[in-house]
């Protein structure tokens, strides 16, 4: 195993970097979220499907998350380590980490498609499938071939940050973007033309995933910064478990959500049923539908604000390996300034745009419902945005910095404590509403704590960079 130096992430100026690696990750992450965004955008407008094609998208998203958790777990924690087995010059490290990565992604895959199609109907049910029967329907043959290609979407997804890792963001988007334009390109044809419904958005969907996949393949055997030999795909328990200890951040950060979800989703199918409009069986599917779409939304800004951040992670890792704390400081002071600019812009986007917000997703084809319950879903939901995405840049830069315990007690404590929490505890109080105020009482409350962890970062941070400079004055002042 063989590799060539990265000694440029120490000597090259911050911004420049950020770009560089920041910019590639985050139409990587925007790309793989449009593989489902674009299928609900096309669902929702075939006439045929609807809102009821709309809520089965919404019902089977969790479940492709479960997918991309297990694999930015790996992946992410690849990335992690080889960026620090890197800065301290340790090789061999690297290369184990990228070669076991690859294994545990392929045996995850498979093992979770297995009982994606043992226990389709009892697991379709868990997330709300069952609101009604045309939903249930659609919910159950859209799983169904999404599951087929489970194992390509996370080989594809696992390897992106371990093709980061290795010195080529560029090719990593460029993956990501062929797959998701193959699907863009496919679905209005598989939907409109041959009007195959859930089952031609689904197959469009793993077309695009298979090519994802073909070209991670590719690049694998044609590493050019770590060169991977046949030891490498040995599983080393040591290396395993520190690869996935610095990924746990990511994986929780995404089942978390699922978690997240599957208790909206119920308790929008039991506080619907309880409103004079949506209590309608015509009606049921419409609050479902209309939180899947405004959880889209936010996905598309989460990308942006995660790629900015997980792109950071192999300059953060290098450099926090090699002790260089103030390039670390300064790139933590740069990354939460546009991560506020991101949440800044996405909030008036929400707040003052909401009607052409659902427009994209077939309200012309909806009753008045439709329309009235989005505008007051993205309005409300979404209403603290701007420390959503403060606190999910917090979780990162944490994780890129080793400090993986920290990392993931922030990410359980606004997914699980807060996120499931307050979905299940708010609609006791104010019904259906109550699922919307959930999410901005917990981004309030995650930024209280997050505030204190980047303070005591800094200062961390500053400590490491005085020491830092005592110890080259003493050597200094050493006679030659």
């Amino acid at each position: 195993m063989e590799t060539k130096s990265k000694s440029f992430l120490m000597e090259e100026p911050v911004s420049r970097l950020m770009g560089k690696y920041a910019v590639p990750c985050i139409i990587s992450l925007l790309v793989g979220a449009l593989y489902n965004i674009v299928d609900q955008i096309f669902i929702a407008n075939a006439s045929y499907l609807g809102s009821y094609g709309n809520a089965a998208n919404t019902v089977v998203f969790p479940l492709t998350v479960i997918a991309l958790a297990i694999a930015v777990m790996v992946g992410d924690g690849c990335c992690a380590f080889v960026s620090l087995s890197l800065g301290k010059n340790k090789l061999q490290d690297a290369g184990r980490s990228m070669g076991n990565s690859i294994l545990l992604t392929v045996v995850f895959s498979l093992i979770l498609s297995a009982v994606y199609l043992i226990f389709s109907s009892r697991i379709i049910s868990m997330f709300g499938g069952t609101v009604n029967e045309e939903t249930f329907r659609h919910s159950k043959e859209y799983f169904f071939w999404i599951t087929l290609g489970i194992p390509f979407y996370m080989f594809g997804q696992a390897m992106n940050p371990v093709i980061r890792a290795d010195g080529s963001p560029k090719y990593a988007m460029a993956s990501t973007l062929a797959g998701a334009a193959a699907n863009i390109v496919l679905d209005p044809l598989f939907i409109f033309v041959f009007r195959w419904g859930m089952m031609g958005a689904a197959v469009v969907t793993v077309i695009g995933q298979v090519l994802t996949a073909a070209l991670a393949v590719w690049y694998v055997s044609h590493m050019k910064t770590v060169k991977l030999g046949r030891e490498d795909f040995r599983l080393q328990g040591e290396t395993v478990r520190r690869t996935l200890v610095l990924g746990i951040c990511s994986f929780l950060s995404q089942i978390s959500l699922v978690a997240a979800m599957a208790a909206i989703n119920n308790m929008i199918r039991r506080y619907g049923a309880l409103d004079a409009v949506f209590g309608q069986e015509q009606y049921a599917q419409i609050p479902m539908a209309v939180v899947g779409i405004v959880m889209k939304f936010f996905q598309i800004v989460i990308s942006i604000v995660v790629g900015m951040a997980a792109g950071c992670i192999p300059i953060v890792g290098y450099n926090m390996g090699a002790g260089a704390a103030e390039r670390v400081k300064e790139l933590f002071t740069k990354l939460l300034a546009a991560e506020a600019l991101v949440g800044i812009l996405a909030f008036v986007i929400v707040e003052f745009f909401p009607v052409w917000l659902i427009g994209i997703f077939g309200a012309a084809n909806e009753s008045v419902y439709y329309t009235d319950f989005a505008v007051k879903a993205f309005r409300i939901y979404l209403c603290m945005i701007v420390f959503a995405c403060v606190n999910k840049a917090a979780f990162i830069f944490l994780q890129a910095m080793g400090k993986a315990a920290a990392s993931t007690m922030l990410s359980m404590v606004r997914e699980i404590v807060f996120g499931v929490g307050f979905a299940l505890l708010l609609p006791n109080f104010f019904g259906l509403d109550g699922v919307l105020y959930s999410m901005p009482v917990s981004d309030i409350l995650t930024f209280a704590v997050s505030l204190v962890v980047i303070v005591l970062t800094y200062r961390q941070l500053g400590s490491m960079d005085k020491e830092r400079n005592r110890t080259a004055e003493k050597l200094l002042e050493e006679p030659v």
